[in-house]
């Protein structure tokens, strides 16, 4: 919890006017809202954590080594403001997830054999089908 709040104090934040349908409203208020934050100048990621970021996020980081979230869902900037931190934290959550490495196991014995003895039958059957030779 203490690492999200570091994280939180090293966001920047600003507001944009939406875009899209509007009213009365629409060309007086910012609630459209961009997060970015520097992967490279974080302080509270180690190295290790830097790189696997920037390896899981290659899609979402610019050249610079930014990544920007955007949310403008509500009338709310300030509700689109915490979406968007929501957002970010699941993002880097997901981003520093190790996947287990995967063990390859043999097939068991007892499974080839029911397999081929499965073909023995098909074949079987449909060999019975056939015409009889007659010599």
């Amino acid at each position: 919890m203490q690492i999200i709040s570091q994280l939180i104090s090293e966001l920047s934040f600003k507001a944009i006017r939406s875009s899209g349908k509007g009213g009365q409203h629409v060309n007086k208020v910012s609630s459209k809202v961009e997060l970015s934050f520097n992967i490279n100048a974080s302080q509270v990621l180690s190295e290790e954590e830097k790189e696997r970021l920037t390896l899981t996020l290659q899609s979402r980081i610019t050249q610079e080594g930014l990544i920007i979230l955007q949310c403008d869902e509500t009338r709310s900037q300030h509700r689109n403001k915490t979406l968007v931190i929501q957002r970010f934290i699941k993002l880097i959550e997901d981003g520093l997830i190790v996947m287990k490495k995967r063990k390859s196991t043999k097939i068991p014995k007892a499974v080839k054999e029911k397999r081929l003895k499965n073909k023995r039958f098909n074949s079987e059957k449909k060999s019975s089908r056939k015409k009889p030779d007659i010599d």
